[in-house]
């Protein structure tokens, strides 16, 4: 697996780069430095035919704007913290608001929208992309110089594999994911009503009218979030909005509470697509996921083409939304010195 770059355009006279991830099968990741995101993942269906997957944008410019976090690296806390403040070691931090009296995915200029330094690793069998960035004390207002790596490596089993680590030198707060939306049918094919979606979770965590977790921690049983088994994402989507979950989210946005045990990549969920025959499996180190499905999209994306509700859907793999309020949850506090370590896989075939 080798990889390339080309020019993708400047910010503030800074070149950044597009780094393309080609294994022997063919299949193809496109990844920027600006805010470490999937631009494009080019995958084979049932019958090899290559086709890009991901939502996204063809100039950086649009990347650079307000937009909805397609395929970004998202910190320094992924989802969402209740009035944009935690208190650690006795000292209360308020954080920057950017959705309502909420931080959602670390604030007013998050992970999402640095440039990180790009450096191309490995040796002629495998190379991998290393992606750093040093996030200063008290950046968005969180404490300590927290030095952070992101490698993504595809591999020959068409395996996207993204490794994170972080070390920071006060004791802090981190929780890690990538946001790539995903539509198995080609970024451009409309709505995913017709995705088969299993996660391997028996519970989730229920969220008030502003999608924050209440704490509750609520069996699937019987409820719209029952994926224990393969089933349509739009039986959910089109004939359960009457669930109030599901209206306070105004479709999924909600997390789930893995049966992993955290130690090894562990599978956390998979999703197949019945036109192009394409299934998608995820593997995690993380006791999470969050299951989104693009209430809100409404974006002119690559090619011109238009992404409206539902055109894909997330799986973003994490510690639990708003755990620094609810101490029953895994904690997302990363003591000075100490390691922040998680794989996450996104591992690709057809059927």
């Amino acid at each position: 697996m080798r990889i390339t770059k080309k020019p993708f355009g400047k910010i503030n006279n800074e070149e950044i780069h597009l780094y393309s991830l080609v294994n022997s099968n063919g299949m193809r990741a496109d990844i920027i430095n600006f805010g470490g995101t999937i631009v494009s993942l080019y995958t084979p269906d049932r019958n090899g035919h290559l086709q890009d997957i991901t939502l996204g944008y063809d100039k950086l410019e649009d990347y650079v704007r307000p937009n909805p976090f397609f395929g970004a690296i998202i910190g320094r806390h992924a989802n969402r913290l209740e009035d944009a403040s935690f208190t650690l070691n006795g000292v209360f931090y308020q954080l920057n608001r950017n959705e309502g009296n909420n931080q959602l995915h670390g604030g007013l200029v998050g992970f999402d929208k640095k440039v990180w330094t790009a450096e191309i690793i490995g040796d002629s069998q495998q190379e991998s992309l290393r992606l750093k960035y040093l996030s200063p004390d008290m950046e968005e207002n969180y404490p300590g110089n927290l030095d952070v790596t992101v490698t993504y490596t595809l591999t020959e089993q068409n395996e996207l594999v993204i490794d994170y680590h972080a070390v920071s030198d006060k004791d802090t707060v981190v929780n890690l994911t990538n946001h790539a939306y995903f539509n198995l049918s080609g970024h451009d094919s409309g709505a995913i009503y017709e995705h088969q979606l299993m996660i391997n979770a028996r519970r989730f965590t229920p969220i008030s009218e502003a999608c924050l977790p209440t704490g509750e921690i609520r069996d699937v049983a019987g409820t719209p979030f029952d994926f224990t088994s393969m089933k349509a994402v739009g039986k959910g989507l089109l004939e359960c909005m009457d669930d109030e979950q599901m209206r306070f989210g105004s479709g999924y946005d909600h997390n789930f509470v893995l049966d992993v045990s955290g130690k090894a990549p562990e599978k956390a969920a998979e999703v197949y697509d019945p036109k192009s025959g394409r299934v998608m499996e995820v593997y995690t180190t993380k006791p999470g996921v969050q299951f989104y499905t693009g209430n809100h999209l409404n974006e002119t994306g690559k090619g011109g083409a238009v992404y409206k509700k539902h055109g894909g859907l997330c799986l973003e793999t994490q510690y639990f939304p708003n755990s620094m309020k609810h101490t029953h949850f895994p904690s997302p506090i990363l003591r000075a010195g100490e390691i922040y370590h998680h794989i996450t896989i996104y591992k690709f075939g057809a059927r």
